[in-house]
């Protein structure tokens, strides 16, 4: 049984958070981050440390996942979230402009992939897309969504990927 709940979140110079009722307010050099809370799941702060605790045994699930998604916000308001994606094959470009993702991926016209607020995305190279923002769930959302509209086949390895994934490549069929 995981043992989540029980860690403390620490919380870096710079970062505040703020229990009001069930909602859960996280601020920082970057923006500001909110959470309703499960209804069985406690917050105590003190000294710079975030402790959890819960009421019932049906809570003790949602204490640690409500810890890991304060820990996720109380990275992304200090640090930031990021996903790099990369495109493989002949002629596939990215270009970011404010934003929006201009993508030509194989396809009869170019796709044109409007960013959801508070996300950014820039291109280092013409086959390189970094997402970056503050929240965790939008970011990888984003780049899931980018990622799907060329996902990696497996015989030639054509498509957008992350950066850190690996395509298990097949064979091309004998005769």
């Amino acid at each position: 049984m995981s043992r989540v709940a029980n860690n403390p979140v620490s919380l870096p110079k710079g970062v505040e958070l703020t229990v009001a009722g069930r909602e859960v307010q996280v601020k920082g050099a970057k923006g500001s981050l909110s959470l309703s809370l499960y209804e069985g799941v406690n917050i105590a702060q003190e000294d710079g440390t975030v402790t959890f605790a819960y009421e019932t045994d049906k809570s003790k699930a949602m204490a640690g996942t409500t810890r890991a998604l304060v820990n996720n916000m109380v990275k992304g308001v200090s640090e930031g979230w990021e996903k790099k994606l990369v495109l493989n094959g002949v002629g596939y470009r990215a270009k970011a402009s404010g934003r929006s993702v201009n993508l030509t991926v194989g396809l009869s016209h170019p796709v044109d992939f409007e960013l959801p607020e508070g996300l950014s995305a820039e291109t280092p190279t013409q086959t390189e897309i970094v997402v970056s923002g503050i929240d965790k769930q939008a970011v990888g959302e984003a780049a899931a969504k980018i990622r799907s509209f060329r996902p990696p086949e497996p015989y030639k390895g054509k498509g957008i990927r992350y950066a850190d994934e690996h395509v298990r490549r097949k064979e091309a069929k004998k005769k």
